[in-house]
């Protein structure tokens, strides 16, 4: 077990990484991730996923970030909000949105510049923007690149006044996530399964087969 005042340590290293490397426009985003984490998540950056480096002494080191919190939600490593997924990316809420029902879209692979998104990319955020527009009401929907922790996303902003990627952040809570996700997320279909009898050859006995339904 990591004792909780070296974690809060580790937080506060990360932090101060961020106030110095990070440019300005990316710095309150990049904190108000790692604020979100609690214990549990910011032990699982540390060890579990080796996102970080993290001596035996860490007050007296620096850590060296190997990682991003992205990538860790491609591989199911922290908890998310999912509401869609094609084959390049996926989308997920976000846990300190701008606005209400903002979303971001997550290349599956850790790309660094905007030039390189999959066209399938801004097609899944068009199809999110859509839908935002038809559930939540806003204004209007924009859909931005940036770029964080080395990442390329891309994120589905609902506006319902004025707000833009430099607005300040919130943290939503749970139960609004839930409901949003429910709002939000694609719904798969089941397939129906029908019995058909087939006619087979004189002599031997009717066989009731199940097949698929067609959906058109």
């Amino acid at each position: 077990m990591v004792p909780k005042k070296q974690l809060e340590s580790v937080r506060k290293q990360i932090l101060e990484q961020i106030e110095i490397t990070f440019p300005a426009d990316k710095k309150e985003f990049a904190k108000n991730q790692v604020l979100s984490m609690d214990d549990n998540q910011l032990i699982d950056f540390l060890q579990k996923n080796r996102l970080l480096k993290v001596p035996e002494e860490i007050p007296s080191q620096t850590i060296q970030t190997r990682e991003c919190v992205f990538c860790s939600i491609i591989r199911n490593d922290i908890s998310s909000y999912k509401i869609d997924e094609n084959k390049d990316n996926i989308a997920v809420l976000e846990i300190n949105p701008l606005s209400k029902g903002h979303v971001i879209i997550i290349p599956k692979k850790h790309l660094e510049s905007s030039g390189k998104l999959p066209q399938n990319t801004f097609s899944l955020g068009k199809k999110i923007a859509k839908k935002i527009k038809s559930k939540l009401k806003p204004k209007e929907v924009q859909i931005h690149s940036s770029n964080v922790f080395g990442h390329e996303i891309v994120n589905i902003l609902p506006i319902y006044k004025e707000e833009t990627l430099n607005s300040p952040r919130y943290q939503e809570k749970e139960e609004v996530l839930k409901k949003l996700k429910k709002k939000l997320e694609k719904k798969v279909s089941k397939k129906k399964v029908v019995k058909k009898k087939i006619q087979k050859s004189p002599g031997k006995k009717e066989e009731t087969i199940r097949v698929p339904r067609r959906i058109p």
